[in-house]
């Protein structure tokens, strides 16, 4: 009977780059014979695809937005991500509830507790297994999102509201050392390959 798969996060401010090297990573992961899903959040099934964009375009109360971040990963992980760990599994997953923690949290000011509380009920027995970090000052995030697209809801805050999402991602990186590997979002990419593959060397095979 083949084991449980393996979770893999990838966390950081809009416009480090994460999102670019998801899929490389899953290719890499393939590469050795394993089955990867690729998912996102908010997102990755059909009911939290229009959650995102309510989270993403509309303005509304700071809990009401972490409650709907929480019902979109209750459904992800129902459809998406226990399924596919219970099968083996790879799951690479473009934010979880760090982003929670990181955004709602540190950026919005919700209640630490709050969140833990949510996270205890909607994901008790499942955690990432590795979470990797691309860590970019704020100025630097935003002036990549400049001429990218129209910025959402998120994007589009001031300067000092990133600030204090990327103040606790790190604080959530130096909290639980075992489980995130943080990059230096500024080096370019050839070098943060390089970077991933090291990790991804260390942590797999």
């Amino acid at each position: 009977m083949m084991g449980r798969g393996r979770f893999i996060t990838f966390e950081g401010l809009d416009g480090a780059g994460k999102s670019t090297h998801v899929e490389a990573t899953a290719e890499r992961l393939r590469a050795q014979g394993r089955e990867v899903v690729v998912t996102r959040e908010p997102g990755g099934t059909a009911l939290g695809e229009k959650l995102r964009e309510l989270l993403l375009g509309e303005p509304m109360h700071l809990e009401t937005e972490t409650l709907l971040m929480f019902a979109a990963r209750r459904e992800h992980l129902a459809q998406v991500i226990e399924p596919a760990l219970a099968r083996g599994a790879w799951v690479v997953c473009d934010r979880f509830t760090d982003a929670t923690r990181a955004y709602q949290g540190g950026g919005r000011g919700v209640d630490a507790e709050k969140i833990e509380v949510l996270a205890r009920w909607v994901h008790p027995h499942t955690q990432p297994d590795l979470t990797v970090l691309f860590d970019l000052p704020p100025t630097a995030a935003m002036a990549r999102l400049a001429n990218a697209r129209t910025l959402d809801r998120f994007e589009s805050e001031k300067a000092e509201f990133h600030r204090r999402v990327r103040e606790s991602y790190l604080a959530l990186a130096a909290r639980d050392p075992g489980r995130f590997r943080v990059i230096d979002a500024g080096l370019n990419v050839r070098e943060i390959e390089k970077l991933l593959d090291n990790i991804l060397v260390s942590y797999c095979f």
